[in-house]
């Protein structure tokens, strides 16, 4: 039996959000203070460490929990699809399953062109109407109100939509994959800034002269705080390394697919994930407190990870690879 189309009204919509991390919850928050019906989905909310979190937020904030991606489609007039890059495409599948007719499925992920395609396929297949979305800087500061570019071809029909809710989104283009290309494209400059900061300071500071270098860079770019845009880039990276290292590595697809080698993508990819195993295996404290990833000084976060290169150094010493 065919099931009822969407509410036509965005102040009457079920909105879904796949995704219960820093985004997810973001958005939950600023629409439950609106009123609106909010149900989420995440994996974490099955593991043992992450889930009491999660669900106390939900409880909380009056986000209901679904089961699994069909069970999150099934009455939701909107999805926000807000996962880890690797995710995007999988998730948009597994949604696809429960999709009620002209569900609009927005996807936020941090994802190439490609990969954004070929989630549109699914969803619009399942009779659902797929936006790309390329989310334009960091969420925390701007909340529902961050910067987003929209693609495709209903990106038109969304905008005005969720604008009422308080987005501010604007129409990239109704092709897919030009929102997107923006996003990977920015993101060379953006998180590559941040990986070359955390190489260049830490060695900076392992040699004695990151005062030498922090003044020649305020010469040379006198607009930016570089003591403060540091702590934020070891922050960032620190906290969410691994989320930054998929989407690198998404970047560096998106570079592939210009007929480019992605050399500076792969090894900021490769950075961020150093940094997130760093981070995993406790050496900036313990991950969740409220001192984690917030020191106001880029040194601490050096020094630890200087303090950690320099015992691996001996343990390599202790135990020479044998031939």
């Amino acid at each position: 039996m065919r099931r009822a189309a969407m509410n036509s009204n965005p102040a009457h919509w079920h909105i879904g959000l796949v995704g219960y991390g820093e985004v997810g919850r973001i958005l939950a928050e600023d629409l439950r203070a609106q009123g609106i019906t909010v149900s989420a989905y995440d994996r974490q909310l099955d593991a043992a460490d992450t889930a009491p979190a999660l669900r106390s937020h939900a409880l909380e904030h009056g986000v209901a929990l679904a089961d699994d991606h069909a069970d999150l489609a099934r009455d939701a007039d909107f999805i926000v699809s807000a996962v880890t890059a690797s995710q995007a495409v999988s998730v948009a599948e597994a949604c696809a399953v429960g999709l009620k007719p002209g569900t609009f499925f927005l996807d936020f992920n941090s994802a190439s062109p490609g990969a954004k395609q070929r989630a549109a396929v699914a969803i619009d297949a399942a009779g659902g109407r797929y936006v790309e979305g390329a989310v334009m800087t960091s969420v925390p500061p701007y909340r529902i109100h961050v910067p987003l570019l929209l693609g495709g071809p209903w990106a038109a029909e969304l905008s005005p939509l969720i604008n009422a809710l308080g987005c501010r989104s604007k129409v990239a283009s109704d092709r897919l994959g030009v929102a997107s290309a923006t996003k990977m494209c920015r993101s060379v400059m953006i998180k590559g800034l941040e990986a070359m900061v955390i190489e260049s300071f830490t060695a900076a500071r392992h040699h004695g002269v990151e005062d030498a270098v922090i003044a020649s860079l305020q010469e040379t770019f006198p607009g930016i705080d570089w003591e403060r845009q540091a702590a934020y880039f070891f922050q960032r990276a620190i906290e969410h390394g691994r989320r930054r290292s998929e989407e690198m590595r998404e970047v560096a697809e998106t570079v592939r697919e210009a007929g480019l080698s992605p050399w500076s993508a792969a090894g900021t990819a490769e950075r961020q994930a150093w940094v997130a195993d760093l981070a995993d295996a406790g050496r900036f404290g313990e991950r969740g407190s409220p001192g984690f990833a917030r020191s106001a000084d880029w040194r601490t976060e050096a020094d630890r990870i200087l303090t950690n290169a320099q015992a691996d150094r001996i343990q390599a010493s202790l135990n020479p690879t044998k031939d």
